[in-house]
């Protein structure tokens, strides 16, 4: 069996000119804030991941398949359509919270592991830092340092 190869890994390309890269105005001034958020939410410098992804710190993982990697431990992408942030899940203890956070966060959907706003103005960006520091928090409980 051949093994897995992750395709989104650590590059070297710049964040400050992937960001201004995006050609939509109002994207890339929500890219600028989110970056900021992350930034202080996580204490560090993004590094992009794969093409898209801005990634802030990050953590290794296995899978109970053997399959392994590294990924971010916290990050975003602005995409065309809207916004995607890479978040816990679950926020492992804190459900109850999160699940009280989301409803009072704005226009949103979510996935298991990606949060997607259609726009930065649509939502409760106080709020939004709340979340991206649970789970930020939640990562660091399940994957320490």
């Amino acid at each position: 069996m051949a093994k897995y190869e992750t395709k989104t890994k650590p590059t070297e390309v710049s964040v400050e000119d992937f960001i201004a890269s995006v050609p939509d105005l109002r994207r890339r001034e929500e890219a600028v804030a989110i970056d900021a958020m992350l930034r202080r939410v996580s204490g560090h410098q993004p590094k992009m991941w794969g093409p898209t992804i801005i990634g802030y710190g990050d953590y290794h993982y296995r899978y109970a398949s053997g399959h392994e990697g590294n990924a971010a431990r916290i990050g975003f992408s602005p995409r065309k359509a809207q916004l995607v942030l890479y978040l816990m899940g679950h926020y492992v203890d804190q459900q109850a919270e999160a699940d009280a956070l989301f409803t009072r966060l704005g226009k949103h959907s979510v996935s298991k592991s990606c949060l997607y706003i259609p726009r930065l103005a649509a939502v409760d960006i106080a709020v939004l830092e709340q979340l991206a520091t649970m789970s930020w928090e939640s990562m660091a409980r399940l994957y320490p340092a």
